[in-house]
């Protein structure tokens, strides 16, 4: 019956043959590996690069080491060398309103023409407008304006002065302007002496005459600031003339030469009109020598900065769609954003200290970054979100919406987006996502799904091969004897934890790929030979495995008690697997039960504790439901049990171990000991079949480390799961045991198959409702009447006495009544 459930060597693992490779070495390997085992990610993702249309959006979710980004990569290039390369986008001053600078967008490489053109308009006009001003034509027409309001000013206060001096008085030039001055008869000014010496009618007759040529004055002043604001307004027109005659043919050859592009002939009208009417920037530049002052001007916006472009999307040496892989999307990053900088203790901007934005740069592309970055950026989500929702690509603060109070800044125009945006995760942010982001689902409507496995076939075995040869050619690596390329392969299936699979971890594959080149290096060996590769995978363990070590040796000197000889009544050794970052191993567990009469409570003392998790709390309780189906059809379940992992000061977590904890239920009811030579994983469900399990291989070989340490005897072994045997890739020393017979593992289906293999005694069919006698259920079975009965004793027992309380508190009838006579009667 043991060897009906005992697996061979040849099941345990499943080696292949170098010569079926068909090569010698990776050196007579050539060709592409492109997504290996990846074909469903890879039609998702060309769908979703070739789908148009708002929303359709990538999310590549897949494990980490897939490569994931790494395909990703060679995808979207492939695709975007294909695509039309997009515009180059430029920021202007807005002339109309600064704080609000204009956007444009021109063909790839126009956009630096532009910039390069308006530097050098911006030199030519520098140049010649000081000299148009300092010509003599100019000069000569300045004077000859000048001299007229000099003589029409000198005509009218020579009008006013005539009047003046027939009244007696004159007038008189000051720095505070032209004033009426009281006169003797001799044209002499008055003293005050000499007019206080003037009678009270002569006085009076001199005031009213002031007053009179004080109207006739004011209004004479009124004609000579009409002059000189007319003069003014000659000059201006004439420094206008001058300044569109010295820039006119410099803007109409780059308004000839950008004619088709009405965005920027209407940008370069707005330049010549805003430099006519601001000539004094040009003319006041050589005025401006101290420092001072050149930064006031650049503080007022009047320097030449103003006409500048801003160059926020280079295309020029773009060839196809640009891809941009933002590693560091925070919100600026992502957005862009307006710098600034400090003068005289306050931060100034202007529109040529915008900054482009990842969205900037990939637009018209495709635009790759970690979904985890966004979203643990503060507001970066929320940014990617407003892009895609309103097609444009918008600059402003980070949290503006949150101020308490306005600020001023600028407020650059938006610009269009036709962005194509990769996000790429984990499986469980993009659920988490899809289930409580309501924007997610209708923004990233294309899920390429990257998964960690695919099918061990002879395609897939070249293709591993071909991954090899290609990383080893690219990095420079020593080249793989075909039986190394074998080994790599069953490294691949282990690592996958399926015989029939192969792991797409290719980031894992790789590293092992490097370390077995190293060690082949320090062999001296020319080419990688398997024996490199089992030194890598060994070294790599050995890197990892102190805490394994530590534990092992610990149950060796019996600080944990786990037994590997003997038998024992409700005792099991269980087998869990502990993560220690990158490494598992398989962690032997002595798991007890207790049972005693009670009312169908099955405890887990770790649940009790709080040291358990629910899928943990979930088997055991299943638990009850086999033993109440299989033992209490016709009694009630009167038992009570407790279970617990012994010295399991650590969190338990899966129902892996539901069988070993049944088996150890059956033992204490039925009172049959338990082989500790051997030890159990497995789930269980109500019906008492056996259900895989993860990390099969992991715990076996645990529990063989742990024999082999403590002594091997030749029937030592495991139970496992018979689903299980698929995904066994055991290490070379244990199928060498078992093949010789030191070591043993049994594949079962049925708790029954379990308990008989733990016993050695028949588990038992029921047969017209009764277990055959001396099998363990039988066992169970009368275990579980003899509690049922003494639960039934008991409570009869509290029922009787109940009653006879109840008639002792009640009052005793009357001597002569009926109730008396019938006590008398039942007395006797």
């Amino acid at each position: 019956m043991i060897h009906d459930h005992e697996l061979k060597p040849e099941q345990l693992r499943l080696s292949l043959d170098p010569a079926h490779l068909g090569f010698r070495a990776t050196t007579d390997l050539t060709g592409a590996t492109d997504m290996i085992g990846q074909d469903r990610a890879k039609r998702a993702l060309e769908f979703g690069m070739a789908m148009p249309g708002q929303g359709f959006n990538i999310f590549v979710l897949g494990m980490v080491g897939t490569g994931r980004s790494t395909m990703v990569r060679r995808l979207v290039e492939a695709r975007a060398k294909q695509a039309p390369t997009p515009p180059d986008w430029v920021y202007v001053n807005n002339f109309a309103d600064p704080a609000k600078p204009r956007a444009i967008s021109l063909p790839a490489g126009l956009g630096c023409q532009l910039r390069k053109d308006m530097d050098e308009l911006i030199e030519n006009i520098r140049r010649e407008v000081p000299r148009a001003f300092e010509s003599e034509e100019y000069a000569q027409q300045k004077a000859r304006i000048s001299q007229q309001l000099q003589e029409q000013e000198t005509q009218v206060l020579a009008e006013l002065e005539k009047k003046a001096r027939e009244r007696g008085f004159g007038l008189a030039r000051t720095p505070m302007g032209t004033m009426l001055v009281r006169t003797s008869p001799s044209g002499e000014p008055l003293t005050e002496h000499e007019f206080e010496r003037l009678s009270p009618a002569e006085k009076e007759e001199e005031e009213g005459a002031e007053r009179e040529l004080e109207q006739q004055a004011a209004g004479t002043m009124t004609k000579v600031r009409a002059l000189q604001k007319q003069a003014q307004q000659a000059l201006s027109e004439l420094d206008r003339q001058v300044t569109s005659y010295a820039i006119g043919h410099f803007v109409d050859e780059l308004e000839e030469r950008y004619s088709e592009f009405p965005e920027v002939k209407e940008y370069l009208e707005e330049v010549r009109r805003d430099i006519i009417e601001n000539v004094d920037i040009f003319r006041s530049e050589g005025e401006q020598a101290n420092p001072l002052a050149q930064m006031l001007g650049a503080a007022q916006g009047m320097d030449v900065t103003r006409y500048k472009v801003n160059v926020i999307v280079d295309s020029c040496g773009q060839k196809g769609a640009p891809i941009i892989v933002e590693s560091n999307p925070t919100y600026y990053n992502l957005i862009g954003e307006v710098e600034q900088e400090a003068q005289f203790g306050a931060l100034v901007t202007d529109f040529t200290k915008i900054r482009a934005g990842a969205f900037h740069k990939a637009n018209g592309g495709y635009l790759i970054m970690e979904a985890r970055d966004v979203l643990t950026n503060p507001f970066s989500w929320d940014a990617v979100k407003r892009v895609l929702k309103d097609g444009r690509i918008e600059i402003e603060e980070m949290g503006a919406q949150f101020r308490a109070f306005n600020t001023t800044t600028l407020e650059p125009e938006p610009i269009p987006a036709n962005v194509k945006v990769v996000l790429i995760g984990e499986p469980w942010i993009y659920y988490l996502l899809f289930e409580y982001d309501e924007e997610f689902k209708r923004l990233f409507k294309v899920k390429a799904d990257f998964g960690a496995e695919m099918d061990r076939t002879p395609e897939a075995i070249r293709d591993y091969a071909l991954f090899v040869a290609n990383h080893v050619r690219e990095n420079g690596l020593r080249p793989f004897e075909a039986g190394a390329v074998a080994r790599i392969v069953e490294y691949g299936s282990r690592l996958a934890e399926d015989q029939k699979k192969l792991s797409t971890r290719f980031s894992e594959v790789a590293d092992m790929v490097a370390e077995a080149s190293h060690w082949a290096a320090q062999a001296g060996h020319p080419m990688v030979t398997s024996e490199d590769v089992q030194k890598a995978i060994d070294e790599k363990k050995y890197r990892s495995n102190r805490i394994e070590e530590r534990i092992r040796e610990m149950i060796d000197r019996g600080v944990i008690m786990v037994d590997t000889e003997g038998a024992v009544v409700g005792q099991v050794n269980g087998l869990s697997v502990m993560m220690l970052g990158d490494y598992e191993f398989g962690r032997p567990s002595r798991i007890t039960a207790r049972t005693y009469v009670g009312r169908g409570n099955v405890i887990a003392i770790d649940r009790e504790a709080e040291l358990s998790g629910p899928i943990h709390n979930k088997g055991v309780m299943i638990l009850a439901g086999y033993l109440g189906g299989r033992f209490a059809q016709d009694l009630p379940l009167s038992l009570s049990a407790s279970l617990t992992f012994e010295q399991s000061y650590e969190g338990v977590e899966g129902d892996s171990a539901s069988s070993a904890e049944l088996y150890a239920l059956l033992s204490s009811l039925a009172g049959v000991p338990v082989r500790q030579n051997l030890a159990v994983t497995g789930s269980v469900n109500q019906r008492g079949e056996i259900q895989p399990i993860g990390g099969a291989t992991a715990k076996i070989e645990g529990f063989f480390d742990v024999c082999r340490t403590k002594g091997l005897t030749g029937d030592q072994g495991v139970l496992i799961p018979a689903q299980n045997v698929d995904n066994l890739n055991l290490r070379q020393d244990v199928v060498d045991a078992v093949r010789e017979g030191k070591f043993h593992i049994y594949a079962i289906r049925t708790v029954d198959e379990g308990i008989e293999l733990l016993t050695g005694i028949p588990a038992g069919e029921r047969v017209d409702g009764r277990f055959p006698e001396g099998t363990v259920n039988y066992r169970v079975a009368k275990r579980l009447e003899e509690l049922a009965r003494i639960v039934q004793e008991y409570s009869q027992a509290g029922e009787e006495e109940e009653e006879e309380q109840k008639r002792e508190r009640q009052p005793a009838p009357a001597p002569g009544s009926f109730p008396a006579q019938r006590a008398r009667r039942r007395r006797a």
